[in-house]
């Protein structure tokens, strides 16, 4: 078997990130990653390595957004060993990968939905009046998402209205919820998760992924409910689901949806590199 190059890290310092977490005496503490780029012979994806000092063994699992694969590993583990991991488990990296439904970026004509409903993408040019992007409808009857301006950065100006509109979306349910469940979140954040729909921290700050907003509202409904809940149980217990079906009764509609269709949520916009934080 052919051993696994490992891609030396660049330049710059290797991305870290803190996430805060509770030690057995029950204070906050920052659990710190970094992550380093890889590469493995046989592997046409990115691989990247996250050393977690949380991490007591090796983990992969693959990004949906970024189509990628994601080792964790513990501080101390060397990037060989990580290789050697990775290498073992090519199979199940390609059967993962080649799972994923295949993506369709924001190009004028794409089909997309936005609020469960499916949308045609129509880039105008330039415009004089008007929002960045209107609703139209064609004579067929399907709505349109029309996005004006210069067409090469029509992408991106639609990207920051899907932003805009999930988080005011996400910004109503969240304080409904709390206040249904006399909880408060610290602040609220919208970004491009590749495996999570939400999180909650256990400082109060709440993060989203954007593409709750392509979903039926009931579903961004759900995740609004069920991080909201975690600002009083952070686990999945029975108190935990005890919350969120009290705010959210029929929340197992919402969640049998994502369960079958959130994989293929993942797909929109997949392939651009030029995103938002």
């Amino acid at each position: 078997m052919p051993k696994p190059r490992a891609a030396k890290a660049a330049a710059r310092r290797p991305a870290r990130s803190a996430t805060p977490a509770k030690s057995a005496n029950g204070r906050t503490r920052v659990s710190v990653s970094r992550s380093i780029a890889l590469a493995i012979t046989g592997l046409e994806v990115p691989v990247e390595v996250r050393r977690h000092r949380s991490a007591r063994r090796l983990t992969l699992r693959i990004n949906q957004t970024k189509r990628s694969v994601v080792v964790t590993v513990p501080l101390r583990c060397k990037i060989d060993e990580a290789g050697r991991f990775v290498h073992r488990h090519l199979d199940w990296v390609r059967t993962r990968l080649h799972a994923l439904p295949a993506p369709i970026p924001f190009v004028d004509g794409a089909i997309m939905p936005l609020r469960g409903s499916d949308h045609i993408l129509q880039f105008v040019g330039p415009r004089a009046r008007g929002s960045v992007v209107t609703f139209e409808e064609l004579e067929s009857g399907m709505p349109v998402l029309a996005v004006k301006g210069v067409t090469e950065h029509a992408p991106r100006r639609l990207r920051d209205w899907m932003y805009i509109q999930a988080r005011r979306d996400l910004e109503a349910r969240v304080a409904f919820h709390a206040k249904r469940l006399g909880l408060k979140a610290r602040r609220l954040s919208v970004r491009d998760q590749g495996s999570r729909w939400g999180s909650c921290s256990t400082s109060g700050m709440l993060s989203f992924s954007w593409r709750l907003i392509l979903a039926p509202p009931i579903v961004l409904d759900y995740v609004a409910a069920h991080e909201v809940a975690h600002l009083a149980e952070m686990n999945h217990g029975p108190r935990f689901w005890a919350l969120v079906r009290k705010t959210m009764p029929d929340m197992d509609i919402a969640k049998q949806w994502l369960l079958k269709n959130g994989l293929d949520l993942h797909r929109y916009d997949a392939d651009d590199s030029s995103k938002q934080p």
